[in-house]
């Protein structure tokens, strides 16, 4: 018989902590040993999540601190940020997979600049691994510790990443108009998420400083080799999960050469897709599963093109890559646990 790999999911009444633990129950080597979520320790999931009824074995929430992590072989930290660096910072022997922002920069600087405080743990960035599991294969395996990238800079990397690496649209003026389902902004109690606030409605956020700015252009700078600053505008719209973003790029090539290089790119790939041409990526080719789609038009003004990605931003943007991650770091296949074709209507 072949021996479970234990886990602990830490923030499991989060919607991504949930999420987690959804696609973890079908996966055939995973066995959830604790679930953590301190505001409602002692309570079951289906207390909290209707949706985990039938699964009463499901272990009871605790505090992150009361888990005996001697018997735990994966954590998945699903904890806001700052919170999720200062506990995975003290645990030693076990691998780690943070869905937070405290891994994802590589300058402790840069990380205070934004989520205005100190690093908790300084000391873990330069081996953390940056999680964009297509771009990141050769160092998973031997990973201790992986980042999983936000939702947004999924969607805009595997957008552009292979487009910025081959030179063939301009670094220095990408614009990112992006929209979000409510989900994205999490489950905490916040007036601009109520019903009302957000129905029939959309509205920009962030704008001109969000979160995950440095962390998109962190990774475009690598691609590119020098320093990337990009224009980025999120939008919440009513609806409770996906993502679509719409990248504007200056190139001098014909839109069927930026088509080849992402055909060539995500040709082998199990969850990235490029759509046939004139297809428009939407979030509902993607709802519930692993996949992200991807296609490149021409703009109308020369010299420009349009690109535009769809994921599911609790899935592949979240959970779903943190267990796509998971997989490679155990040496497992990386497509177990995650065979689930979107779910639509």
């Amino acid at each position: 018989m072949t021996t479970p790999i234990r886990i602990a999911v830490l923030g499991a009444s989060g919607y991504t902590g949930a999420d987690l633990v959804r696609l973890a129950l079908t996966h055939p080597r995973i066995e959830i040993a604790a679930l953590s979520a301190n505001s409602k320790a002692g309570q079951t999931m289906a207390e909290i999540w209707p949706h985990f009824a039938p699964y009463p074995a499901l272990p009871r929430l605790v505090t992150s601190e009361s888990i005996d992590y001697a018997r735990i072989d994966a954590v998945f930290g699903c904890l806001p940020h700052a919170a999720s660096a200062s506990l995975l910072g003290t645990l030693k022997d076990m691998k780690i997979i943070d869905l937070s922002a405290d891994f994802r920069l590589k300058d402790a600087a840069t990380y205070a600049d934004w989520y205005g405080g100190a690093h908790p743990a300084p000391a873990l960035l330069p081996a953390a691994v940056y999680g964009l599991t297509e771009f990141a294969r050769a160092a998973l395996p031997a990973a201790t510790l992986t980042a999983c990238p936000g939702c947004y800079p999924t969607a805009v990397l595997l957008a552009l990443l292979p487009l910025v690496g081959a030179g063939a649209i301009s670094p220095d003026r990408i614009t990112v108009n992006a929209l979000s389902g409510v989900s994205g902004a999490g489950r905490s109690l916040k007036e601009a998420n109520l019903f009302p606030e957000v129905a029939e409605a959309v509205h920009p956020y962030g704008i001109g400083r969000h979160r995950h700015m440095p962390e998109m252009e962190q990774e475009l700078a690598r691609a590119a080799g020098r320093p990337v600053t990009i224009s980025f505008t999120p939008h919440l719209v009513p609806m409770n999960r996906g993502e679509l973003v719409t990248c504007i790029v200056e190139t001098d090539r014909h839109v069927n050469d930026l088509r080849a290089i992402l055909a060539a790119r995500y040709a082998d790939e199990a969850f990235v897709h490029l759509l046939p041409p004139g297809v428009a990526p939407a979030t509902r080719m993607v709802r519930g599963s692993n996949h992200a789609v991807i296609n490149v038009f021409a703009d109308r003004v020369p010299g420009r093109a349009i690109v535009i990605a769809a994921i599911d931003n609790l899935v592949k943007g979240s959970s779903g890559q943190a267990i796509q991650n998971f997989n490679l770091m155990f040496g497992l296949p990386e497509t177990m646990g995650l065979e689930q074709a979107p779910l639509f209507p």
